[in-house]
Formats: C-alpha cells, sequence, structure tokens
C-alpha cells in the first residue's frame, strides 16, 4: 500500500504537490477526452440538435448531483484530518460510513433525475427540437449515478493518503470502453444520444467495481469491508459539516449556470451548440486548476490534522503559485487553437464562431477561476467550510444573477452574458483571500493551544 501513499508532512513539498496533482490531472484530462469524445460522436454523426442536447444538460446534472459531491469532498477532508492524526479508528468509520453514503445518494439521485429532468428542462427554456432528446439522454444518463458516487467516494478516499494514480487507471480503463461503446451505439446502432448515455453508465458501473475493489483489498485503516458498511452518526455529521455547505454552494452555482443556461437557450441551437463545445474544450483548462484545488484542499487537511501551520502556508501558496501558472498556460492554449479544436465538435462555421466568442471572455480570464478554487480549497482544509459557501453564493452566484437581470437585460447578446464570469471570479476571490487570513489565524490559535494542552 504503502508505494501508493505520499507523506505530506515531511521532506520538500514542491515535488510532492506536482506528483500528487499530476496523475489527478490526467485523470481529470482523461475524463473529460472522454466525455469529449461522446460530443464529438454526436455532433459529427447524429446533428447539431443531438450536440446541444448533450451539452446543454451539464448545468441541471451539476444541480442534482453536486449535493453529494460536496459529501465526497468532506470525505476527503475527514479523512486527511485522521490521517494525520494517525486515527485509525476514525478513518476507518470515515471509509465505511463514506461508502454506504455514496449507495444511498446514489440511489436517490437516479429516482430524482429520471422523474424531474423533463420537467427541470422545461423550467430552462430548452427549445422544442432539443427537449425530447435531452429529456431522453439524462434519464438513461441518472442511471449510473450509484455508480458514479461510488467512485468519486473511493477515490476521495484514496486521494486522501496520497494516491491518485490507482483512480487514474482505473477511470483509463472505463474511458476506453466508454469511448468503443460510443462508436458501437451512435454510429452502428444508430442509437443517438441514448447511445452515449448507455456508453457512459456502462463505464461509471466499471470504474465503481475497480476503485471499491481496491479498497476492499486495502490492508489497515483504509480497508473496505462491505458486509461492515455502517453510517457511524458522529462521522456522518462531520463529513456533513465539512461536506454539506460545499455541496450547497455547488447546487446553487448550478442554479445560476442553469439561468445562464436558460439565458444561453434563447440565441437558438446554433449559440447553444457553441457554447457547448467550447464548454467542454473549457472544461480541460478547469480540470488542470481544480486537480491543484483538490490537492490543496488534501495536503492543508493532513497537515492541519498533524498541527503543522507552517507547512499549510507553504502548501497554499505554492498550489496558488501552480495554478495561476496551469490557468495562464493552458486558457491561453485553448484560445489559441480555438477554432481547429471546435471543428473536430462541429463542422458548423456558424457554430464554431459562437463557440469563439465564449471562449475570448471565459479561457483567457480562467485562472482568476484557478485561484479562487484553491483559496475555497485552503479554507476547507483548515475545516472552514460555511465560509467559502457564503463568499462563493453572494460573490459568484449573486453577481452572475444581478447582471442576468439587469446589464444582460439592456445588452442582450453573448458577449455581455460571458463576461459575467471573469467578473465574479476576481471578486469572489478578493474576498476568499480576506477570509483565509482570519480562519488561518483562528485555526493555527488552535493547533497552538492544543499542542500547549
Amino acid at each position: 500500500m504503502k508505494r501508493h501513499n505520499i507523506d505530506m508532512l515531511n521532506g520538500p513539498l514542491w515535488s510532492k504537490i506536482l506528483l500528487f496533482a499530476l496523475p489527478l490531472m490526467a485523470s481529470s484530462v482523461m475524463q473529460l477526452l472522454f466525455n469529449a469524445a461522446d460530443v464529438i460522436v454526436v455532433g459529427r454523426f447524429a446533428g447539431d440538435a443531438s450536440l446541444a442536447a448533450v451539452t446543454s444538460t451539464g448545468s441541471l446534472v451539476n444541480l442534482l448531483v453536486n449535493l453529494f459531491m460536496g459529501l465526497s469532498i468532506g470525505t476527503n477532508v475527514i479523512a486527511a484530518h485522521a490521517l494525520g492524526r494517525q486515527d485509525d479508528g476514525a478513518l476507518g468509520k470515515t471509509v465505511h460510513t463514506a461508502i454506504l453514503v455514496s449507495f444511498i445518494g446514489g440511489v436517490i439521485l437516479s429516482v430524482l433525475g429520471v422523474f424531474l429532468s423533463p420537467i427541470l428542462l422545461e423550467v430552462m427554456d430548452s427549445p422544442e427540437n432539443v427537449i425530447g432528446l435531452s429529456s431522453l439522454y439524462l434519464r438513461i444518463y441518472f442511471l449510473g449515478m450509484p455508480a458514479m458516487l461510488a467512485y468519486n467516494f473511493g477515490s476521495s478516499i484514496l486521494r486522501a493518503q496520497g494516491d491518485t494514480r490507482r483512480p487514474m487507471v482505473y477511470l483509463a480503463i472505463a474511458g476506453v470502453v466508454n469511448v468503443i461503446l460510443n462508436l458501437i451505439l451512435v454510429i452502428v446502432f444508430r442509437l443517438d444520444v441514448a447511445g452515449v448515455a448507455i456508453a457512459t453508465v456502462v463505464s461509471q458501473y466499471i470504474s465503481c467495481f475497480l476503485v471499491l475493489r481496491c479498497l476492499t483489498r486495502e490492508s489497515g485503516a483504509l480497508h473496505l469491508d462491505l458486509k461492515a458498511l455502517r453510517i457511524d452518526p458522529g462521522t456522518l455529521k462531520s463529513i456533513a459539516l465539512i461536506g454539506l455547505p460545499a455541496g450547497l454552494q455547488g447546487m446553487v452555482f448550478s442554479l445560476s449556470n442553469m439561468v445562464i443556461q436558460s439565458s444561453i437557450n434563447s440565441f437558438g441551437d446554433v449559440v447553444m451548440a457553441g457554447s457547448g463545445a467550447a464548454a467542454n474544450i473549457e472544461g480541460f483548462v478547469y480540470v488542470s486548476m481544480n486537480a491543484l484545488y483538490q490537492t490543496c484542499l488534501t495536503f492543508s487537511g493532513q497537515n492541519y490534522g498533524a498541527g503543522k501551520p507552517q507547512r499549510v502556508d507553504r502548501v497554499i501558496l505554492i498550489c496558488v503559485g501552480f495554478v495561476t501558472i496551469a490557468g495562464v498556460v493552458c486558457g491561453g492554449l485553448a484560445y489559441a487553437f480555438a477554432a481547429p479544436l471546435l471543428h473536430i465538435y462541429s463542422p458548423s462555421d456558424e457554430v464554431v464562431t459562437q463557440g469563439i466568442i465564449r471562449m475570448t471572455y471565459v479561457c483567457l480570464p480562467y485562472f482568476l477561476c484557478g485561484v479562487m478554487d484553491t483559496l475555497v480549497g485552503a479554507l476547507r482544509g483548515l475545516g472552514a467550510s460555511v465560509v467559502p459557501m457564503c463568499v462563493s453564493v453572494v460573490g459568484v452566484c449573486g453577481v452572475r444573477l444581478m447582471w442576468i437581470f439587469t446589464v444582460f437585460q439592456a445588452v442582450h447578446t453573448p458577449e455581455c452574458l460571458y463576461i459575467s464570469y471573469p467578473i465574479s471570479w476576481a471578486a469572489t476571490a478578493l474576498i476568499h483571500l480576506c477570509c483565509l487570513m482570519v480562519v488561518r489565524k483562528r485555526s493555527y490559535k488552535k493547533i497552538a493551544t492544543t499542542a500547549a494542552a
């Protein structure tokens, strides 16, 4: 087991942060590549309406999923704290509580997704030529929720001990299956968006099986015994204190993104397709930065649990520096090659033009989003989750919604809509930095008090 772990508490940080972040980044990029394969196959072999149907559902999926994904963040933090304290009992309870919560949450999401998707798509003003395809795609997609949550919770447990390589391998195996099934079901069997959804669900269950098998074969406190699954109330409370605010933040983000998607929908399927294709490309930039958010979360969590405040400070500085570089470089490259990249998704010049418009306002300043998220990771690693939730809800969602209902109503163009993204990122990052200074002082005082006792 130790060969998969990273010692976050001792030794140099720069190299270990990269050793942790790069496989995580590769995993996320692979996942997006496989998702992009879905979109490319649909765009090339099923048409613009099907492309719009698949790409316009992300905010709706996130709305329903983010609460439980927040709990997976809470799982990572609580497991990291237990590892830092070398508390095997707490770690074992975290493993079994988290996996059972993921199973229960997955079933709930499957039921909600199947029954609520058509209603929510109507609320989002999806065009008539798209809504039927989107509804079919989502109803199949949500059948994979138990597997998706179990994989993410299991991966968060492995990440807490520094293992980002095995989840990457499992994702790669599932992704290859996804791509092969895409080609067979969409091109050969002509199943359109249903084929893409089926391929995704199958791949999710494969990755779920692999990560759970890994945990059942672990030794020590991380060992998962499926017969011993039970929810420990105290552990669930600890996970919820970190995870629920993170999940609620994600849900509110998704609500604001649904409003933005509804505004994009008002421009028709060409703008929808262009925005959706651009969003897929932007996703590669985002996950590269998000890997450093998760790195900051885990490293700061373990070192805070071990009572090493100076090391936490160094983790935060290094991660903010790395995420800025990643955002500037990746965002700039994505924008520089926007036209050929967008043509991969759609042969339509009109769709490509609309995609470039979006990328102008999102890709170039995307590093601001990375800095904002990494500061959130630092706050959560220190055990503060309500503060970043409140700040993000007001700073990001509030600014965007206010923009849509005021400025966008006066200047009704896609460009006016997209510029709300960098404005909200910059404002929220500054507030998060101020909050981190306050939380940092309080948390370090707590460490000093504990050490003195």
